[in-house]
């Protein structure tokens, strides 16, 4: 089993982070790696249908591919990886998945994003294959919307999974909740009573434009000043991010175990400090998650000797990386849903 406790600069960004940057300025030390576009859960926000598969669509990377890819991300650089779908635990081999790429030389930092479902008996497994962090997806504390949201009746057994996450020793445990029109001040109460005692982080998502969900999210979305209202007038303070970090602000309280967090896709200078690429669960390296399509690498994926091939191909793409996304102008490029490039 990994230690539960990292060493003081186990996640400090290497000095060869510097190795992969885009035509404005921007360095990259994060990927973000899909395992599959499948996912169980029927989000109102996402897939309120269910997953649909698509005919004539290339299998998903099998484990070998998927390590070739973050060989070459290593080596440019990419220290944090983080392994997302869809959901990504509905693959059989998903624990197979996480133990090779936390094998990977230059990966200093292997995280998950999942809906929870498998996470109260799987915790201590996935702990074991090298995950050091965990972000679960819990959209409301009520159980009657959650199971409205979802289309599943779970709640308990998902916070249970945070639980559980928290007990066998992931060293960031973080729960991420789309802002919608449901936070009101019951909600709120319910929020701060559950990071009151528990040291997770709960971060707040704008909630985001996709090509299937824009008449719906007109209806639904909020502005994440309301966060940053309501925690203000309790006394929550803004912490610096760290290195290597993703785009959320944290705030804490000292009567507080844990944090509470924002992600404004919307706000202004956003896209300014983009540290992340993305590769799809079929091999397509996204610049940005609402881009207009992927460069496929998945052909420089079949042999260990298509390495350096493959590391040019990733320096090439990177002068392409837009300066931001169109999110303001109601432009979700060719992204249909979250599920589809691992949000």
């Amino acid at each position: 089993m990994p230690p539960l406790e990292p060493p003081p600069d186990a996640f400090a960004a290497p000095a060869q982070n510097a190795g992969l940057a885009d035509g404005h300025g921007r360095r990259f030390s994060y990927l973000r790696l899909s395992v599959t576009d499948r996912c169980n859960f029927r989000c109102t926000y996402c897939l309120p249908n269910g997953f649909k598969k698509q005919a004539g669509l290339a299998s998903e990377l099998s484990v070998d591919e998927m390590a070739r890819a973050v060989r070459a991300f290593a080596a440019l650089g990419l220290w944090k990886l983080r392994l997302t779908g869809g959901e990504p635990t509905v693959r059989h081999d998903f624990t197979a998945i996480a133990r090779a790429i936390s094998g990977v030389p230059g990966v200093r930092r292997l995280a998950m994003t999942t809906n929870g479902y498998r996470l109260a008996e799987r915790a201590q497994e996935w702990r074991d294959a090298g995950l050091h962090a965990v972000n679960v997806s819990i959209d409301t504390l009520d159980s009657a919307s959650f199971a409205r949201i979802t289309g599943h009746d779970r709640l308990a057994d998902v916070v249970r999974g945070v639980d559980r996450a928290v007990e066998t020793g992931f060293d960031a445990v973080k729960v991420n909740t789309v802002l919608m029109s449901g936070l009101d001040d019951a909600e709120w109460d319910r929020i701060r009573a559950f990071v009151a005692n528990r040291p997770v982080a709960w971060r707040f998502i704008e909630l985001m434009r996709t090509n299937d969900n824009a008449d719906w999210r007109a209806g639904e979305a909020q502005s994440g000043d309301l966060v940053r209202t309501r925690l203000a007038d309790e006394g929550w303070i803004a912490r610096p991010r760290k290195a290597g970090a993703g785009p959320a602000v944290d705030y804490a309280h000292p009567d507080y175990a844990g944090t509470i967090g924002l992600i404004a896709p919307y706000a202004h200078g956003f896209c300014d400090s983009c540290n992340r690429l993305r590769l799809s669960s079929r091999g397509k390296l996204h610049l940005c998650l609402f881009g207009e399509g992927g460069l496929d690498l998945r052909p420089l994926l079949q042999h260990d000797e298509q390495h350096e091939e493959l590391i040019a191909a990733i320096r090439r793409a990177m002068p392409d990386k837009a300066a931001g996304h169109r999110l303001r102008e109601g432009d979700s490029g060719a992204t249909p849903h979250l599920a589809s490039i691992g949000g």
